[in-house]
């Protein structure tokens, strides 16, 4: 199990949770163990741009939408450097990142 799996599953209860993910796949949005606030979503709202954390392929990321497929209920995960992680479905998305280091995202 990854080090995010365990936040994901209490995201996916209902819960909002605050940690500090580690890694560089997202600078300058997120910077290696800045506090994350990540809230349960409902994936019917999500645009491109979002930072979610979802299960991609057996992993769980805390990365960009890069693309929408409404009528599928699917989103394509990416990181903030241009690699794509691959399509997941509206299940496997168990949250949005709502702030960085207490400041709120839009």
């Amino acid at each position: 199990m990854g080090p995010l799996e365990g936040y994901a599953a209490r995201v996916a209860a209902g819960e909002i949770v605050q940690f500090r993910p580690r890694g560089s796949s997202m600078v300058p949005l997120i910077r290696s163990r800045q506090l994350v606030t990540v809230s349960p979503v409902d994936a019917a709202t999500l645009k491109v741009g979002d930072i979610v954390l979802a299960r991609v392929a057996g992993t769980t990321y805390l990365h960009l939408v890069s693309a929408v497929d409404h009528p599928s209920k699917r989103v394509q995960i990416s990181n903030n450097r241009g690699r794509i992680n691959g399509w997941t479905g509206y299940t496997r998305v168990y949250g949005r990142c709502t702030a960085v280091e207490g400041r709120p995202r839009s």
